[in-house]
């Protein structure tokens, strides 16, 4: 079973807030989780970033691998340190017929 450390999209239409959840990476971006580690609110300026470390540090110390969002944030709150090695950016080219 792949775990995986993402967003959940919550709230009203044009007010969204985000649930920082662990769940199977099968699951629907809506489906049920195993656990909800915070949450993160755009609508605020600055950005409220609600994060419980002991959590998220168990989680990754158990092998659950973090989305790049997700690893931003966690970066942010210093439940993890930022790495060196640089990801290739996800891209979605498509080749193009001659």
């Amino acid at each position: 079973m792949a775990v995986k450390m993402r967003l959940t999209r919550m709230g009203d239409k044009k007010s969204p807030f985000y649930r920082v959840v662990v769940i199977d990476s099968r699951k629907a971006q809506s489906g049920e989780y195993i656990d909800k580690i915070g949450y993160i609110d755009t609508t605020k300026n600055p950005q409220e970033v609600n994060i419980d470390v002991e959590k998220a540090k168990s989680w990754l110390s158990k092998g659950v691998q973090p989305t790049e969002t997700v690893k931003s944030y966690l970066v942010k709150v210093g439940a993890m340190e930022q790495s060196t090695k640089l990801s290739a950016p996800k891209t979605n080219d498509k080749k193009k017929k001659k």
